[in-house]
Formats: C-alpha cells, sequence, structure tokens
C-alpha cells in the first residue's frame, strides 16, 4: 500500500473505529494505537513499556554496553526481558533483511535457553555475548537511526486474508507492501492460524534461514509476549519477499513448489490424521540413510509415505535430523578458508552439516506446534531439504575406526578432560572419537553438555554455536538412545573445530561478574 493510499485510508477511517476493527493489543503492535496515530501514518514503531531497554540496545556502542546490561540485571531487570529488548531492537534495525543481524536475532533464544544451564553467577554470559554481537551490528549498521520496521497500516475488514496462499501468492509477486498488508490482516484473528498462514510461504523454498528464522521468531514470542506476535513474525515474510526477488534474478524456483502439493495429493494427506505408529530402530535408520543417501524428490516421497502408512511425526523427525546429523560426521571440512575465523578443514559456521542440523530442529519444531496440513508439509519439505547434499562427502562417519583405537586406552575418568585438551587442539578426529567412547560407556550426558556450553560461550561460532549447541541438546532429548550420542559426538567435532576465536564482548562480561 503506497503512501498515498494510507494517507487516503487513514483520512477516511477514525481512530477510534481503526482501533476498535483491529483490538487494542495488535492495534498497539501494527502502529495502530492512538499515540501512534496521533503522529501520522509515518510514526515509529514503539514497544510501550519496553521501549526504554530498546532504544538502550540500539544506542549504546557495543564497548559500552557490558558494564550496562549488568547493573541493570543487578538492579532487578530479568535476563528474559533483556533478550526480548535485544529482540526487537534487532526486529526494528533488520526486520529480517540484513545477513547479521537475523543471525544475531536467532541466537537469542538460544542464549537463553543456554543461560538456564549455568550456575547462577555465569548465567548471564550467553545472553550478554549474543547481546554485545546485537547491537554490534546495529550500530554498524546506524543505532536508533537506522530502521526497517515501520507501522503497517490495514483495512478495517480485510476481504480476502483468510488463507495462506494469499500471502504466498503477494510474496512470489515480490510485493512487500501487499505481503505486509495481508499478514498483518491475518494476524487480526488467531494467532496460530496466522503462523500456520505464515507456513504457507516458509515451506515454498528450500534455505536454511528461511526456516530457522521462522522457528527462532516463533520461540521467541515466550520471551517477547505474544503482544509483539506481528512485529516478531514479519520478519519471516519480508525475508522470504527478499528472497524471491534472487530466485526471479538467477530466473529458477525451487522445484518443490510443484512437488509438495503433488505429494499431499498423491498420498492423500490433508485431511489425514497424525499417525501415531512407532517403527523400531532399523526402521528408523533406514529412512535416515535415505534422506541423508537419495536425492530430494525421492526424499521427500519417501517421507510422504512415510506419514501416510500412518508414522507418528515425531519418528519422521527423527530420520530427518539423524540424517541432518550425519552431514556434519562425513563432513570432509573446507576445502579452502572462507575466512580467518573458518579456516580450511573446519566444520563450523555456516558449513552444510551445521546449516542441515539446525534447519532440521526447525523443521521439527514447527511440526509440533502446526496444525496437522502444516505438520505433515514441514516433514516433507525438511526431508527434501536435507536430503541431495551427501555427494562429496567423506564415504564414512566421524569417528572412523582409526580415530577409535587412539583413544581405546584413554580411562574412563580421564575422557572428558582429553576431550577439552582435543578440542583447544583443533583436533575434531579425536574430540568426536573421545565422546563416542564417552557414550559407549554409558556415562552421563550431563557432563558433556557442561564442557561443550562453555567453549560455546567463549567462542566466536561464526555466528551458529548457540544455535547449533540448542539443536544438538534438543536433538538429543528427543533421539532414541540407540542414536543420540550421535548428536554429541557432532557437537564435539564441531566445537574442535570453532575452538580458538574468541567471541568479543564475554571476557569483559565474565571480569564484570566476577565469572
Amino acid at each position: 500500500m503506497d503512501r498515498y493510499l494510507r494517507r487516503e485510508f487513514l483520512a477516511n477511517v477514525g481512530r477510534g473505529m481503526l482501533v476498535a476493527s483491529v483490538g487494542s493489543t495488535i492495534a498497539q503492535d501494527l502502529g495502530l494505537s492512538t499515540n501512534a496515530l496521533a503522529d501520522g501514518p509515518e510514526s515509529h514503531l514503539t514497544f510501550g513499556a519496553m521501549e526504554p531497554l530498546v532504544r538502550l540496545m540500539q544506542e549504546t556502542p557495543a564497548d559500552r554496553l557490558m558494564p550496562i546490561l549488568i547493573e541493570r540485571l543487578r538492579s532487578g531487570t530479568e535476563l528474559r526481558e533483556l533478550v526480548a529488548a535485544g529482540a526487537l531492537a534487532n526486529a526494528r534495525s533488520f526486520g529480517g533483511q540484513d545477513y547479521d543481524g537475523y543471525h544475531a536475532l536467532m541466537a537469542l533464544a538460544p542464549s537463553y535457553h543456554m543461560a538456564q544451564e549455568l550456575p547462577t553467577v555465569q548465567r548471564a554470559l550467553p545472553v550478554l555475548k549474543v547481546l554485545h554481537r546485537n547491537t554490534r551490528h546495529m550500530q554498524a549498521s546506524g543505532g536508533l537511526a537506522h530502521e526497517t520496521l515501520h507501522p503497517v497500516h490495514v483495512p478495517p475488514s480485510p476481504a480476502d486474508l483468510t488463507r495462506g496462499d494469499s500471502l504466498r501468492e503477494a510474496v512470489r509477486r515480490q510485493d512487500m507492501e501487499s505481503a505486509e498488508v495481508v499478514f498483518a490482516g491475518l494476524t487480526h484473528s488467531s494467532l496460530d492460524e496466522a503462523y500456520n498462514d505464515l507456513l504457507f510461504v516458509v515451506q515454498d523454498n528450500t534455505n536454511v534461514h528461511r526456516v530457522v528464522l521462522a522457528w527462532r521468531a516463533w520461540a521467541l514470542l515466550d520471551l517477547t509476549g505474544k503482544e509483539h506476535a506481528h512485529t516478531m513474525l514479519r520478519q519471516s515474510v519480508r525475508y522470504c519477499v527478499n528472497e524471491e526477488g534472487g530466485l526471479s534474478k538467477n530466473h529458477s524456483s525451487d522445484p518443490l513448489r510443484a512437488l509438495l502439493p503433488k505429494l499431499l495429493d498423491d498420498y492423500q494427506l490433508i485431511g489425514r490424521p497424525v499417525g501415531q505408529k512407532q517403527p523400531n530402530d532399523t526402521w528408523v535408520a533406514d529412512l535416515a540413510h535415505i534422506i541423508y543417501a537419495m536425492d530430494r524428490a525421492k526424499a521427500a516421497d519417501a517421507v510422504a509415505a512415510a506419514l501416510a502408512d500412518g508414522i507418528a511425526p515425531e519418528v519422521v523427525g527423527e530420520a530427518i535430523s539423524l540424517a541432518a546429523n550425519q552431514l556434519v560426521l562425513q563432513d570432509p571440512g573446507r576445502t579452502q578458508a572462507d575466512t580467518v575465523a573458518k579456516p580450511k578443514g573446519s566444520v563450523h559456521g555456516a558449513s552444510v552439516g551445521v546449516h542441515a542440523s539446525d534447519a532440521a530442529n526447525a523443521w521439527r519444531n514447527i511440526a509440533r506446534v502446526s496444525n496437522p496440513r502444516n505438520a505433515l508439509a514441514s516433514l516433507i519439505v525438511g526431508a527434501y531439504h536435507t536430503a541431495g547434499q551427501s555427494q562429496t562427502l567423506n564415504p564414512k562417519p566421524y569417528p572412523l575406526a582409526e580415530h577409535l583405537e587412539g583413544v581405546r586406552d584413554v580411562k574412563p575418568d580421564d575422557l572428558l578432560v582429553e576431550t577439552d585438551a582435543a578440542i583447544k587442539s583443533n583436533d575434531q578426529s579425536r574430540a568426536c572419537a573421545l565422546i563416542h567412547r564417552y557414550g559407549e560407556l554409558d556415562k552421563p550426558a550431563r557432563p558433556v553438555f557442561d564442557l561443550m556450553l562453555q567453549h560455546a560461550i567463549s567462542e566466536d561460532g561464526a555466528l551458529h554455536a548457540e544455535k547449533y549447541y540448542r539443536t544438538t541438546s534438543e536433538e538429543f532429548a528427543t533421539t532414541r538412545s540407540a542414536f543420540r550420542w550421535r548428536q554429541l559426538a557432532a557437537l564435539a567435532r564441531v566445537t574442535a573445530s570453532e575452538y580458538g576465536h574468541a567471541a568479543p564482548g564475554v571476557a569483559e562480561a565474565k571480569r564484570l561478574l566476577g565469572a
């Protein structure tokens, strides 16, 4: 909707009528409250009681941020409030349209969950680390003066906003204004229904950031509050419109757009109850291998057939996760250095396995919170997304037989000490083998997570340390005992890969916290 139409609309619809039509909570989130309208249609997007803290995140130079935030914590501000303010500041600044920006946003909820696993004195460290990164990126882009998101003004009674396919068509046309207005209209009723409508767009293409942003934005609602749902979720709309422009420029579209509706139709999955069958370990391993080794269309077909046969979505999701995990364990490493922080041989950051694992985790989580149609569709897309990436990988997964032989004589009580030393030597194969051996001995997982957590906090991780740690911890918890230690072996490998590049802000935060 262009500026003229917005002015004409607002001139013809009284302020009270407009707010009444959408409700006060959504009106505030859309920038339609009486205060926002007082400044006209170009007013800033603001966040009520959260606004001072949001502005602090945007206005404060990163090198001054740590003492201010720590003092806030000591004065009674809760850690979740800092995360929420950081997320809202990021959304207003970048709107899902900046690479470094949306990576910082996607790390915020994982950092909060990491904090819950730490002793009290250390609890704030992962959050402070990500907030430092978040503010660095916002400051580099102009701070408070740089804002991407502005209020969205929509007609009081949208006539054609009842289906996700209307949003998808606006995105495919690369019509940012229309897509924003359509999605704003969809949020007027049920938030769950609006998210299910958004998934029509998310499922329209395979891109790791497309799906992980959609999931992490939803997960952040537990911290920001659902009154800010529109602000958080509209970032996915804007991301997808931008990505559509790239597809158009390259004269290509993902074959998934034709395949997904065909599979849903061929296997009569629309309207089908979600299955509850629980197959054995061999069945899960076989499906995981199909997804890992086959091309994308065959993997998607195999998952659609399994869902049509009544296999429980959790089991299908587990197979997808294991296939993605295999991409980590069979990754040969970078053939050349991408950056100093991602040297030759490394497997962390934006690597095939880490990306695939984060995407598979996001598809699984989306399937858990969406309606039956989207639960099934998301798993089909998740299989398609994971498959077709194994052609150039190692023929066998880490740890290889020789790696295991090299740690066979390590005493059980020394395994984690040796793992820490291997990580600090960037010895991926040894770290992986040691954790594999630790798991074989049926020792408790918590000490391993505690070790990996410390490194996930201290190291930069090329924007992925927090997300991948959270992915691994969630997948370990939901994977059957026969396979779950593969997740921690992969985490050990990635942790050894990323070690040696300290994250900015962490040392200062440790000093100030006395941690």
